[in-house]
């Protein structure tokens, strides 16, 4: 943007009232690009055109598109929030949640041939088969689908009947009695028949009209004494209900309710909706809400346009955090469905567990964006949302001071890419200002150290010249502490947390300049932590190790006559350890930089004492022969 554009848009915001209203932002060509609401406009408005670089990345390229603007001043701020829905409605901005949900139409196919298959499809083709359908909904279809066929023992394998009669063992689904095993060959067309008609009753029906069906059958066929087939309808019966139970989540004090879980990734947000009926879980839409900057303010602008009409406006939300404007969004959501809706964030039990469910959901649908798997992208948004962070850590680097005596103190770095190990970006630090074994002053070297280095080498994509999105460090607040300021004087902004053991050594918490956080209950994030503080301690005692393991054999080297500390550092750099250097011939000791002739023969007797005590039996040549 430039500064005379800049300049006219600061006159014109200065001209604002201090009322509410809504806001409309447009490019160059007239098209509205973000419409907002404001409780006061000037104020508002005046924040996007102030210190334009510290903005969050999709204001700063919202911004420096911005040509002009116009407003609308309203009664009240609830006012403003229904124009505000209404106006996005119907500009669709760029710079607005898009809200594009995977809503598609799915059927449920019925393949041709003798041994007919059930299967969730989501189109239609002209291939022969039969398709139930269309369903508004994937995840219900494929879920009815997986029900069926476990509760009838349907074939799920790749085999084709009857063809594979009898070729292979039966597979696992028939010892756990998930499936009749047709590939036995003792099922008859019409018996598989039978029972594929029940299956597509059941998907039609449901459970509670089938298992009449089926009992009726089971008592016809015992009152004839034919028992096995009895047997066999009573065993169908059993798995229905468990099936049934299975996948049915009630819970007593919520009837009708919506789930909603939001997870932020680097270049996408996504929002998962769980939505319950009659105690059930009926139905599930993933949204990718494209980058986001603050998930406060996405929570509120879904709740607000998704809930548009009152059948879509359930009396109870369960939702993963905060959100903007809660009285207000609440009041919209109870002005549309003519009585109150109850928005709650629930802390723990039962509704806790079903946003946890959503959250899951989430970054299983962001996982199917990137190479990251639902777990790892769960964590690191459970992390963010522990610690506060704006967004989640995509690069994390953990520090570790490790040590065998005052001799030997040294630092591990290593960093976590996306949750994952990045070992190629591992930094090894040996301790040059600090006298004895002093851990905070040791990391206060090691980070100002690496932030010279950044300094030196910005911007870069990697290595040094990276900034981590936080740091971690092996050790409690102290540690924290004596950090904060190190980075301070660099005037970087970088948040910085401890991880705390336990007594048996296991990772316990998160520490910060403000006290203590608990991550047991938090399963992903404290596996997170756990590998991440395991990992760098592994590192920075392996270091620690080799270091002092190098010391005492160059200290034992420089015993020898003719070996300084020089050409002891020498010959353990050039064949690493004291076996290299014992196997070593006196020629391939003398070849080593800073070596002479003298002083390879002299350590080559201090390994080989027993030429030393043939000495008159011996020659030169013999002692080039190792």
């Amino acid at each position: 943007m430039n500064e005379e554009l800049l300049e006219q848009l600061k006159a014109k915001v200065r001209k604002l009232p201090m009322q509410p209203g809504v806001y409309l932002m447009k490019d160059a060509s007239g098209t509205i690009i973000y419409v907002g609401k404001a409780k006061l406009l000037k104020n508002r408005v005046s924040s996007y055109f102030r210190a334009i670089d510290k903005h969050l990345p999709k204001v700063y390229k919202m911004v420096q598109n911005v040509a002009d603007f116009e407003y609308i001043v309203t009664d009240s701020e609830f006012e403003a929030l229904v124009l505000e829905c209404s106006l996005i409605k119907l500009h669709s901005p760029k710079y607005n949640i898009l809200l594009k949900d995977d809503k598609g139409y799915s059927y449920i196919r019925i393949s041709p041939g003798e041994y007919p298959r059930i299967t969730a499809e989501l189109q239609k083709n002209e291939d022969g088969a039969t398709y139930l359908g269309p369903y508004t909904s994937s995840f219900v279809t494929g879920q009815t689908v997986d029900e069926a066929n476990k509760a009838f023992m349907l074939p799920t394998c790749n085999r084709k009947f009857p063809q594979d009669f009898r070729k292979e063992r039966p597979c696992l689904n028939y010892h756990l009695k998930q499936c009749m095993g047709v590939c036995q060959g003792k099922i008859s067309v019409e018996e598989y028949r039978e029972v594929l008609d029940q299956a597509i009753a059941f998907i039609h029906q449901g459970s509670g009209a089938i298992i009449g069906v089926l009992e009726n059958k089971m008592n016809e066929y015992a009152e004839n004494l034919e028992f096995e087939k009895a047997a066999r309808y009573r065993d169908r019966i059993n798995a229905i209900k468990r099936i049934s139970q299975r996948q049915k989540v009630v819970f007593s004090r919520v009837d009708t309710q919506d789930v909603l879980g939001f997870v932020q990734g680097e270049e996408d947000t996504a929002c998962s909706l769980l939505r319950f009926r009659g105690g059930r879980l009926v139905d599930k839409e993933d949204f990718l809400l494209g980058e986001v900057s603050d998930l406060k303010e996405a929570r509120s602008e879904f709740l607000a346009r998704y809930y548009q009409l009152p059948d879509k406006i359930p009396p109870v939300i369960a939702i993963d955090g905060e959100f903007e404007d809660p009285g207000l969004i609440s009041g919209l959501l109870s002005e549309r469905l003519g009585k109150k809706v109850h928005i709650s964030i629930p802390q723990r039990g039962d509704q806790h567990k079903l946003v946890q469910m959503a959250l899951t959901n989430c970054a299983q649908k962001l996982s199917h964006q990137s190479r990251r798997s639902g777990r790892e992208i769960a964590a690191l948004d459970e992390l963010a949302k522990l610690l506060g962070l704006p967004k989640p850590p995509a690069y994390i680097e953990a520090y570790d001071i490790s040590n065998i005596g005052s001799e030997t103190v040294v630092a591990g770095m290593v960093v976590f890419q996306d949750g994952r190990p990045l070992k190629s970006a591992y930094k090894k630090f040996q301790i040059k200002t600090v006298e004895g074994t002093d851990d905070y002053a040791s990391m206060r070297e090691v980070i100002g150290r690496r932030l010279n280095r950044y300094e030196e080498e910005s911007p870069a994509e990697s290595g040094f010249g990276r900034l981590p999105d936080l740091i971690l460090l092996d050790g409690g607040q102290g540690h924290v502490n004596t950090v904060l300021p190190v980075i301070a004087s660099f005037g970087l902004e970088i948040p910085v947390f401890g991880m705390v053991k336990d007594d048996r050594h296991r990772t316990r918490a998160i520490s910060s300049d403000g006290g203590e956080i608990s991550i047991s209950a938090l399963r992903s994030v404290y596996t997170l932590i756990s590998s991440i503080q395991e990992e760098v301690h592994r590192f920075a005692i392996g270091y620690s190790r080799t270091k002092h393991r190098k010391g005492a054999f160059e200290s034992t080297l420089t015993t020898i006559e003719g070996v300084g500390p020089t050409r002891a550092k020498m010959l353990f750099r050039e064949f690493k350890s004291t076996k290299g250097i014992s196997q070593a011939s006196v020629e391939r000791l003398q070849a080593v930089r800073g070596m002479n002739r003298q002083a390879a023969e002299n350590v080559y007797r201090f390994y080989h004492p027993e030429v030393e005590a043939d000495g008159e039996q011996k020659n030169a040549k013999d002692l080039t022969q190792g």
